[in-house]
């Protein structure tokens, strides 16, 4: 049965949350603020805009730090012998408790404004895919309460890890790393996004139709093609703005960190501030990324595979099991020996090449990518308009040679092998990853082989795994080859299903 903590170990969240959401409240609010105003100005004059948004705001402001303050008047948490309990609420009273020795992560983070005030937010969790009921949130404690937390949940039962490997830092930041920002698939993206938000800043305050009209103006002279190249630099240039501003924001600071009692920790972050924790007893390998342009530079990601990470961490924190962001590859080799304890990276072994009937696979699907669109726009060219056939031949001319030389470059990515006690499994060309997991992981494997596969010759074997993504697939494998690596890998989980040659 459970001892329950002393009713005097009650402890309430810091009163400061009450000036901080209206704080928060306020900037949201002026934000807000200038659109509104210029909006309403239009219809009921500007002395009267101003009025009515001050008094919204103030109504706002006041509505949040009044119901914040509910909030803070209402919740209660204490750390028992075994158990973390959390009581709100007022109109509806939840109460929730989290078993200590189920608890697998204690998180802290702080935006600037808390970061200003010396507050955190700590969010426990179990790792168990249940939503909302596996985690507890304190939002916000003093950062002192927070640290107090981390160490006195992570401690319980943790014991230290065999290996001679050094505690203390591990890695640092390299202000260098930085160059691999612009090369990631984010920056595109936000080109995108501030091409988008132009428009729509510029439709809130009534003035989209003038700026397509100033652009206009700007290029009457210059040709549609030369126009839709200058907008794409400088899309492209946005973006590569942007994405140097997320990485800076995001990874500064950063540092990766081996505790005492065999915990693994991850602190960064500009203006807001971020701290993980990872318990090596969960961790069951490691994964090299490599996005395409992150890896013509020579770099690649680490990140950690673990038990105990739930679904809804991964939706929200697509970082949250990165232990390394872009960094030379031969640095996330290091790294992922010594995260792992071992004195050479698994990550960084020499793979096994699949057949060729692997590449032929491939090269038929970029072919077949490429092909039916063209020839679906040529189809309606010839039915409606000449521009869709050029617009056929444009992407031919560019989609195929790509494809072509995609597909070259994922079936080079293909490998796996053994090394030590974890399997190594290689694919992708846009994205490339090498996961090493950890033999003693696997807790199931899954043969597939189609019809085509079978007439090739090979066959796609995935090992099942209560760790990172769940299973980690050795892709158009020879038949052979991927059947006894699986054996060998987990000896007698696959032993039962195959057929022996007499003699064997």
């Amino acid at each position: 049965m459970s001892t329950a903590a002393p009713p005097g170990d009650w402890r309430s969240l810091d009163r400061r949350t009450v000036w901080l959401t209206a704080l928060v409240t306020a900037g949201v609010a002026a934000g807000a603020a200038v659109p509104t105003t210029l909006g309403l100005s239009g219809r009921f004059g500007f002395g009267t805009a101003v009025a009515w948004v001050l008094t919204g705001a103030a109504l706002l402001i006041a509505g949040s730090a009044g119901a914040d303050y509910v909030r803070w008047r209402r919740t209660r948490y204490r750390v028992g012998a075994d158990r973390v309990e959390l009581h709100t609420g007022l109109l509806l009273v939840k109460k929730r408790s989290l078993a200590r020795e189920r608890i697998r992560s204690v998180d802290l983070t702080a935006h600037p404004v808390q970061r200003v005030l010396g507050l955190v937010t700590v969010r426990i969790g179990t790792g168990e895919h249940t939503g909302s009921e596996s985690t507890l949130e304190l939002d916000p404690v003093l950062r002192a309460e927070g640290e107090r937390l981390r160490r006195a949940l992570l401690e319980r039962g943790a014991s230290t890890v065999p290996g001679s490997h050094r505690e203390g830092e591990l890695v640092a930041l390299d202000p260098r790393w930085i160059r691999y920002a612009p090369v990631s698939f984010v920056a595109p993206a936000l080109g995108g996004a501030a091409v988008g938000a132009v428009m729509q800043v510029s439709d809130w305050f009534g003035a989209q139709g003038r700026v397509i009209e100033w652009v206009g103006d700007r290029y009457r002279d210059t040709s549609l093609v030369s126009v839709i190249v200058l907008l794409a630099v400088a899309a492209v240039l946005a973006g590569v703005i942007g994405a140097l501003g997320l990485w800076v924001e995001m990874w500064w600071n950063y540092r990766l960190e081996r505790e005492p009692g065999g915990t693994l920790r991850i602190r960064r972050g500009l203006l807001t501030s971020r701290s993980v924790t990872i318990e090596e007893r969960r961790l069951r390998g490691a994964d090299l990324v490599e996005p395409l342009g992150v890896r013509l530079l020579g770099a690649a990601r680490l990140d950690a595979i673990t038990t105990g990470l739930a679904k809804d961490d991964e939706e929200q924190h697509g970082d949250h099991n990165t232990l390394l962001p872009a960094a030379p590859r031969r640095l996330a080799d290091e790294v992922a020996a010594a995260v792992l304890r071992e004195d050479l990276s698994p990550t960084g072994a020499a793979l096994v090449a699949h057949p060729p009937a692997a590449r032929g696979r491939r090269l038929r699907r970029a072919l077949w990518a490429v092909l039916v669109p063209v020839l679906v726009l040529a189809l309606l060219g010839a039915l409606l308009t000449p521009v869709l056939l050029w617009t056929a031949l444009g992407c031919a001319a560019i989609g195929l040679p790509a494809g072509v030389l995609l597909a070259h470059d994922a079936y080079r990515s293909l490998g796996h092998t053994l090394s030590g006690g974890y399997l190594v499994t290689r694919s992708g060309a846009l994205r490339r990853s090498t996961a090493a997991l950890e033999r003693a992981g696997v807790i199931g494997w899954t043969v597939r082989q189609t019809y085509f596969q079978r007439r090739a010759g090979v066959l796609s074997v995935t090992a099942t795994t209560a760790a990172g993504a769940g299973a980690y697939t050795v892709y158009d494998a020879d038949a052979a080859e991927g059947l006894a690596f699986a054996s060998e890998a987990v000896p007698g989980l696959l032993a039962p299903f195959l057929e022996r040659a007499p003699g064997e």
